[in-house]
């Protein structure tokens, strides 16, 4: 492909190169940094933050074999920029004398031209950095073929201490490397930050980002350039690797961008959806499961769930399993067997009554006395559990569990049941937005999906009463208040830690807060037996929100 025009004294063109790496495969990493340079058409690739190891790296930093290889690896790449082609810019995990750093490295000329280490390490919501790395002192820009680039890291961008030192320093643009994970509003929640430091430097600003799902964390890409003057002149896609490049012009009031690619961001449900997909589909590829399995029970979340799956890894990869029971309706059946149809996927169907009376024989005696309750309705549960687990222990496919974040939160769920699994694609969607999320698939189709266009969940699935159909007539109702009068006293007591009587003023009657906080807390020991899932809000359970499973404080409010 042609190239850019030359670069001069005056000008050079820069790559906003967002990769989807792997933790810990440091080959794969260097291969992808590899490709993206030789595809970039610019004089310098700009990566994300510890491209080389993957991001978050965790406890892996702490082994001296995989730093050496991190090493190893950046000064292969390092002697492979001697052919004169694109400089680079990576991230990497650095030994810096007798401390651990977050490091950006200058590749250029065949060598490691110059490293700058972070100085701002989180420890909020899921970052703990100081945990693993050391902070690092300020430092001035570095130089690269005459321009002097200002390299910060992530949390450096979020503090105006960093930025204003480069610019004292010389700097002529600020290069901000980021693992930023998406959540609901993070777009904005960026943005902020890297216009204050343009306003606050007179100094244009390059930003990129990674992409891909890592464990319960996604990453949107997104990658951006804003000029001196804060205006936004490349925008690189959401939810896929890219490179747009744009061209710098030194001028008397600093560097000047041309301007590039500008790609439109998804917004609302489309943004969410894309990333229920990326996290199911970065958890699946990268820890190399052949497909995956969903108990279809012809309810809402079984239904979305099995839609993002066929989504993300296509139908071929997707297999379901109806499992009615003696108090199973014809119409979820039904409905189910219309979703697995929509989809396109393999549909088995595996009655649980023969298991169920057996159960019910072999703990008579036991249960002799007791008054049925929820847990002959639980058994039920976890026989499903069991056929489904013994499905993937069969195949090697990995289970999706289908719960959402208003069933987890109250404790909704029956352990070793329907929380059986080894990935929860809604871990962190209420249930009113399930509905949402939906709805809008059907009347859209993400971009890059593997799924079939058009209508995929029946509609019957969208109208019909939710029900776990565990006893006869039974609807989740009959347990929980209406399901958006819950998911807004849950948003409240998990996103912000309102008060009883500030989620009261909201309209909600206070014994029921006071029902539902006591179920919140109650369920808590569910919540650490539960599969990891990808995470969307600002305050998800497990790395997010962390309380006690033994709590003896209730508030007096």
């Amino acid at each position: 492909p042609r190239g850019p025009p030359p670069m001069t004294d005056d000008s050079f063109t820069l790559a906003l190169a967002q990769t989807d790496p792997v933790v810990g495969d440091i080959e794969h990493n260097t291969a992808l940094v590899r490709k993206a340079r030789r595809e970039c058409g610019a004089d310098l690739a700009v990566f994300s933050e510890l491209v080389l190891s993957g991001y978050p790296p965790e406890d892996l930093v702490l082994r001296s074999a995989f730093l050496d290889a991190i090493e190893a690896a950046a000064a292969e790449l390092a002697a492979e920029t001697a052919d004169g082609g694109p400089g680079m810019i990576v991230g990497a995990p650095w030994r810096d004398g007798g401390a651990l750093r977050n490091a950006a490295l200058l590749l250029d000329g065949g060598a490691v031209k110059a490293a700058r280490f972070k100085q701002k390490l989180p420890d909020y919501g899921v970052f703990d950095e100081s945990r693993v790395f050391a902070a690092a002192p300020p430092a001035g820009p570095v130089s690269f073929r005459g321009f002097r680039l200002g390299l910060l890291l992530c949390e450096d961008m979020w503090s105006p201490d960093p930025a204003e030192t480069l610019a004292e320093s010389g700097a002529e643009l600020l290069v901000v490397l980021n693992g930023s994970p998406w959540e609901q509003g993070k777009e904005d929640a960026r943005m902020a930050p890297a216009t204050a430091r343009a306003a606050e430097t007179g100094l244009p600003l390059a930003y990129v980002n990674q992409v891909g799902g890592q464990d319960e964390l996604v990453f949107d890409g997104a990658s951006f350039a804003l000029d001196a003057e804060r205006r936004l002149k490349v925008m690189a896609p959401s939810w896929r690797p890219a490179a747009p490049s744009s061209r710098w012009t030194r001028g008397d009031g600093g560097l000047v961008c041309a301007g590039g690619e500008i790609a439109l961001r998804p917004e609302g449900a489309a943004q969410t959806y894309s990333a229920l997909c990326a996290g199911l589909r970065g958890y699946v590829e990268k820890n190399r499961f052949p497909g995956v399995i969903v108990g279809l029970s012809g309810g809402i979340d079984s239904a979305l769930t099995a839609a993002v799956a066929a989504d993300a890894l296509s139908p071929a990869r997707v297999r379901c399993v109806r499992m009615p029971s003696r108090y199973s309706s014809e119409h979820s059946l039904s409905d189910a067997a219309e979703c697995a149809a929509l989809l396109g996927v393999r549909c088995d169907t595996a009655p649980i009554e023969p298991a169920h009376a057996a159960l019910e024989a072999m703990t008579a005696p036991l249960f002799e006395g007791a008054a049925p309750d929820e847990t002959e309705e639980n058994i039920q549960a976890r026989i499903r559990g069991a056929v489904l687990m013994a499905l993937s222990n069969k195949t090697g496919w990995m289970l999706l569990t289908t719960g959402n974040k208003s069933e987890m939160s109250v404790g909704y769920a029956t352990l070793y049941g329907d929380m059986c699994g080894g990935y929860s694609v809604l871990k962190d969607v209420y249930k009113t937005d399930a509905f949402a999320l939906a709805r809008w698939r059907n009347g859209a189709r993400p971009e890059g999906a593997r799924g079939p266009a058009g209508r995929v969940i029946p509609e019957n699935i969208l109208g019909k009463p939710p029900s776990a159909e565990l006893r006869p007539g039974q609807k989740d109702s009959d347990s929980l208040p209406p399901y958006d009068a819950l998911d807004d006293i849950l948003a409240n007591l998990v996103e912000r830690e309102s008060s009883v009587a500030e989620i009261a003023a909201r309209g909600h009657d206070e014994a029921t807060v006071r029902r539902v906080r006591r179920l919140l807390y109650a369920a808590e020991y569910k919540r650490r037996q539960a599969p990891p899932g990808v995470k969307i809000t600002r305050r998800a359970f497990g790395r997010d929100r962390r309380y006690p499973i033994v709590n003896g404080f209730v508030r007096a409010e």
